[in-house]
């Protein structure tokens, strides 16, 4: 399979949940060729997502064929999606838009004890990955896609090993309506973790860099931690309910920034 970066590209996303159903419809409006899955089954996912041409699917029929996959499921959820990957050609770029988060994910131990998120991923799926779509409220995401060019357009950080997935990985990110800034490696991925100050902050391009160099990484869990207190206070049923985006936004800029 041969691709460049004038190619439409065929796509397989793996998780239909808002995250999910958001790029299905966004990536497909742009002209790409998207199937989406989710773990209970094509029957299941709803009209929105497959509005603008892409199509519902099974699991095993979002990678088959694709130049790119879309991981968008929690950590966890990665370690049963790694046997579907096994197969896939080595050019087949995987991009990940997970987050850890204990409260809802439960405790993994090597992140607890300071390991880069998006290298933990790596391990679990045994191929490289390009991390983008994690740093930007669900809200934002749906909703402040703007044309390039456009005033205030948000800015996402896209961090990956290999050149050429990071170079997709950004055309990608402009198509769903945001700027993206080349984030270096993986290693340095922690810099859009949550807890930084470019994690859910919606920045510019042009304020973006600045928080993506300050940020401080024997601070980031403390910050999360402490972003979770915050919204667990006001709203006991995270996770089950949504705070307002507004809401989120104001908090991590106070902590995390």
């Amino acid at each position: 399979m041969t691709m460049n970066d004038t190619n439409k590209l065929k796509i397989g996303i793996l998780g239909a949940g808002t995250i999910g159903k958001t790029l299905a419809r966004k990536l497909a409006a742009a002209g790409h060729d998207v199937k989406v899955a989710n773990s209970r089954g094509p029957e299941t996912i709803d009209a929105e997502t497959v509005a603008t041409g892409a199509k519902a699917v099974t699991a095993a029929e979002a990678v088959q064929g694709v130049d790119v996959v879309i991981l968008s499921t929690p950590p966890t959820a990665l370690i049963k999606i790694a046997s579907l990957l096994a197969t896939l050609p080595a050019e087949t770029v995987v991009m990940d838009t997970s987050n850890y988060h204990p409260f809802r994910d439960g405790r993994i131990a090597a992140i607890d004890a300071g390991q880069v998120e998006s290298l933990w991923v790596v391990e679990q799926l045994g191929r490289p990955i390009v991390k983008a779509w994690n740093s930007l409220v669900t809200d934002s995401l749906v909703n402040k896609g703007r044309p390039a060019g456009s005033p205030g357009r948000i800015a996402l950080p896209v961090a990956a090993d290999r050149e050429r997935d990071r170079r997709i990985g950004m055309r990608l990110v402009e198509d769903t309506g945001f700027d993206a800034v080349d984030a270096g490696t993986l290693a340095e991925s922690w810099r859009q973790q949550p807890g930084a100050p470019s994690y859910c902050t919606d920045l510019t391009r042009e304020e973006l860099p600045a928080a993506l160099a300050s940020a401080e990484r024997d601070r980031l869990a403390k910050r999360r931690n402490l972003a979770t207190e915050v919204f667990l206070e006001r709203f006991p049923k995270l996770g089950e309910e949504i705070p307002p985006a507004d809401f989120v936004l104001r908090v991590h800029r106070t902590l995390f920034m």
